[in-house]
């Protein structure tokens, strides 16, 4: 796989500048739903994971989802569960649990709950979640909701359970974007975090790259390749609506939301080399950040605003560097190998991911930035594109795994993954958006 910084003009299979390089081609296939389609495969063991036991929803074996198995995947993804065999129990919400059998079974938690078809085709469902050690109930919830939200109810009576025994903010119910290409055309995706539900925002016959969701989870900003030329634009996910944001003379490629979603970071080269400006969110002038001759791109922003990572040529080869968002001397970050790109900041400012070439392979890394310490978390070989969840906890990534491409998730410690492996093509260039609004 090669990953040129040397191109002065990006192309949509070798470009840092437009960003999320486009690998390889799939396999003739009409882009169809089917593509989005993902089977989530856990593997690994975490130093401490919390024993919950989820007991089949009395009723769901008559419903379209199983709320039980999309909640169960959901929290042994996260690395911080492991399952416990809740075979040969009938429980639900209106139960109460002999909470000998589920000490038996060594069970901290337990889950139970029911789903009912209503007389309008809406479905009720409810659920309870009991703290096993201490014998006591721990919270219930109750949804009514149209049969194409079951799995929405599902991911967000996961981010419940998470939230009660964790005491972090799940992140299940949230989206991630992503491209595929399949024959000739391209599209543009947006999921559930687990890869299901997935509804085409944007098919083109040229590529598209970069997707970037904007802080409130209502706009996806990316660039598309269908003027024959990298053109940023900023679409709206609920009404389809687009503008070009960025479409001047050269280059437009790599953006990124500043936090308040009033402004996007880009990479142009209107002016002859490949620079950083910042941007109206709603088209305007762009103001240049940069000032050199070297290659800068694939901006990121910190969570507080105030920060502005980068990718750099300018010390011979490509590092990470970081400067203030009004621009400003860059102070490099990168120092462990000679080919650093695609960085990823978390949202509590902790961590920083990216993509590190090591002996010619390409390598997810994570940096604790307090520290400097640099930890590699894949044995994978074309890792690209990571993408924190909202929550810091998880990493996405695209790589190649088994000869095919697929996204992967990870915790930090590369302890726990989950391939979200595609039913009928490969996947690429993930992005996970913000928390939902309720």
């Amino acid at each position: 796989m090669n990953k040129p910084l040397t191109t002065p003009t990006p192309t949509p299979s070798s470009s840092l500048f437009a960003r999320r390089t486009l690998i390889a081609a799939l396999a003739a296939t009409p882009l169809l739903p089917a593509l989005a389609q993902f089977r989530v495969e856990v593997s690994g063991v975490g130093l401490t994971q919390l024993p919950i036991a989820l007991v089949p929803f009395r009723g769901q074996d008559a419903a379209p989802q199983k709320i039980s198995d999309i909640i169960q995947a959901d929290l042994e993804r996260s690395g911080q569960f492991r399952g416990v065999d809740a075979s040969g129990q009938a429980i639900d919400d209106a139960s109460r649990p002999d909470w000998s059998v589920w000490r038996q079974r060594t069970a901290d938690s337990l889950v139970g709950g029911s789903i009912t078809r209503l007389a309008d085709g809406r479905f009720d469902v409810k659920f309870r979640l009991w703290d096993v050690v201490k014998g006591q109930e721990l919270g219930f919830q109750n949804y009514t909701v149209p049969q194409g939200d079951l799995r929405l109810v599902a991911h967000r009576i996961a981010d419940f359970v998470y939230e009660k025994l964790t005491g972090e903010k799940g992140i299940f119910s949230t989206r991630i974007a992503y491209v595929t290409k399949g024959g000739a055309r391209y599209a543009l995706w947006v999921a559930d975090a687990d890869g299901e539900n997935a509804q085409a925002a944007l098919a083109s016959s040229e590529p598209i790259i970069s997707p970037r969701w904007s802080a409130d989870g209502q706009q996806l900003a990316y660039v598309s390749f269908e003027s024959r030329k990298p053109v940023v634009y900023v679409h709206n996910v609920s009404s389809g609506q687009r503008r070009k944001v960025a479409d001047f003379k050269g280059s437009n490629s790599a953006p990124a939301w500043s936090p308040d979603g009033g402004s996007l970071a880009v990479t142009l080269s209107r002016d002859g080399g490949s620079q950083l400006f910042t941007i109206p969110a709603a088209g305007g002038e762009p103001r240049r950040l940069t000032q050199s001759a070297s290659i800068d791109t694939e901006p990121v922003y910190s969570a507080d605003g105030g920060t502005i990572y980068f990718v750099s040529d300018r010390g011979g080869a490509p590092q990470i560097y970081k400067m203030g968002a009004s621009g400003g001397n860059p102070a490099r970050v990168t120092f462990s190998g000679s080919y650093n790109i695609s960085p990823a900041i978390s949202g509590d400012g902790r961590w920083l991911a990216y993509i590190s070439r090591v002996g010619g392979a390409f390598k997810l890394q994570v940096m604790e930035l307090a520290t400097g310490n640099v930890a590699s978390i894949t044995d994978t070989s074309a890792d690209e594109s990571p993408s924190f969840a909202p929550n810091s906890k998880l990493i996405v990534y695209a790589t190649h795994l088994q000869g095919r491409e697929a996204l992967m998730t990870t915790t930090l410690d590369g302890k726990i993954k989950a391939r979200l492996a595609g039913q009928a093509g490969d996947i690429r260039e993930p992005d996970w958006g913000p928390f939902r609004k309720q």
